[in-house]
């Protein structure tokens, strides 16, 4: 949610300033009257100036994901063990070796010291904290179960962690094999050939056809290579600039989606994340629409998300979830169906859960499965280029052999 930066009158004619969170200027502007201030200017501003603004200073992030999650879980173990807010706090800021964590975590202290909910202190550091984290921790707050509900937070943290890590793994190794494969190809291809295929051309006689195929390969790749890696360069940082365009990023996402293998990979990682996310708002107490809205922003695929806000808008209109999901066919029929049971049980935070589980569990296998057969793939591709190479190189002393003979 976009934060606001204000500057109102009390009923006393005092100024005050501050960083409020809404969903637009008006809607700050009516959270100021409600709170009895006249607000006098209300700007926008972004994460870093939020940040800044809440009186924190920090260069970059404080915490990774994983770091995240592994301090959530050590404060909802502190937490609900019996230990007050503060001391949890406390203990976890006498215990942080990294000066930055150490600072933020005392800053967090000395806001809930103030009176401050714990989640609106998290909200004066908005890049560490995201509007789910902040969401989920303000429920658990109100309802008095600050310590399960960070127990489950954690649960979510390292279970998209996990996953985000094994689908790094399976990639990671046809990657590598990949840029290994390229290099010693280009390098076999621009320097050893020629430098065989030299001490034959001084002969009169005609080189074998794959020979020459393979130095005018070398040649063009001599010549005109720097060109090549440049116009690929130069395609890459194009593309990256146009998906800051939201207009080309929601078509390159939709485009993304259609493709055959990668594609099914990102509807089921994005789903398992929706489902994930809106189970643990929904199980925290967080408003249905509300937590819609958080999901559908947790998604990096910007046509899912346009989809996931479709959904919020039939649901505001009185749709039930399952209904809106089952109508974007984007999102996999799994997660409608497990909306539905959900909602005819009264269990749809249970219910999303297991979807977010399934779903999570599918992209797994399709991912391990999809490195088990490109593995062997890329190897005999390029055991079949290299065998190409040598053969371009043994072939005209074979040749020199015949004609010797």
């Amino acid at each position: 949610m976009p934060a606001y930066k204000f500057e109102a009158l009390d009923a006393e004619g005092k100024s005050k300033t501050g960083l409020l969170e809404a969903d637009n200027a008006r809607a700050a502007r009516a959270q100021l009257r409600a709170q009895q201030l006249v607000p006098l200017e209300v700007v926008a501003v972004t994460s870093e100036e939020a940040q800044d603004a809440g009186g924190l200073r920090l260069r970059g992030r404080v915490f990774n994901a994983t770091a995240l999650a592994i301090w959530t879980r050590q404060l909802s173990g502190l937490v609900g063990s019996g230990l007050p807010l503060e001391r949890a706090l406390t203990a976890l800021t006498d215990d942080a070796d990294d000066p930055r964590q150490r600072e933020l975590l005392a800053h967090l202290r000395s806001e809930v010291n103030a009176g401050s909910p714990f989640a609106r202190a998290l909200s004066s550091a908005p890049r560490e904290f995201d509007e789910v984290y902040r969401a989920v921790v303000g429920a658990g707050e109100q309802s008095g179960q600050l310590g399960p509900v960070l127990d489950k937070l954690a649960d979510d943290l390292e279970e998209r962690q996990e996953l985000k890590s094994k689908l790094i793994g399976a990639a990671l190794y046809p990657a590598i094999v990949s840029l290994v494969a390229v290099a010693i190809v280009v390098f076999l291809v621009t320097y050893v050939v020629p430098q065989v295929a030299s001490v034959f051309t001084s002969s009169k006689r005609a080189l074998p056809f794959l020979t020459t195929a393979m130095l005018a390969i070398s040649a063009f790749l001599r010549s005109w290579g720097w060109l090549i890696a440049l116009g690929g360069t130069a395609g890459v940082l194009t593309l990256l600039q146009m998906r800051r365009s939201e207009a080309f990023r929601l078509r390159f996402d939709a485009f993304w989606l259609t493709l055959p293998l990668i594609g099914r990979l990102a509807r089921g990682y994005n789903a398992a994340r929706f489902a994930g996310t809106l189970a643990m708002l929904a199980g925290a107490g967080v408003p249905i629409l509300k937590s819609l809205q958080a999901a559908a922003e947790t998604l990096s695929n910007r046509a899912m998300r346009a989809d996931a806000m479709s959904a919020l808008a039939q649901v505001r209109e009185g749709a039930p979830l399952a209904s809106a999901l089952a109508g974007k066919k984007r999102f996999p029929g799994l997660l409608a169906m497990f909306a539905r049971l959900g909602e005819q049980t009264g269990q749809l935070p249970a219910m999303l859960e297991r979807a977010a589980k399934q779903l999570g569990a599918e992209v797994q296998r399709r991912a391990m499965a999809l490195a088990t057969i490109l593995e062997p793939l890329l190897i005999v591709a390029m055991g079949g280029v290299v065998m190409l190479i040598v053969l371009a190189v043994l072939l005209p002393i074979i040749q020199l052999n015949t004609w010797v003979k």
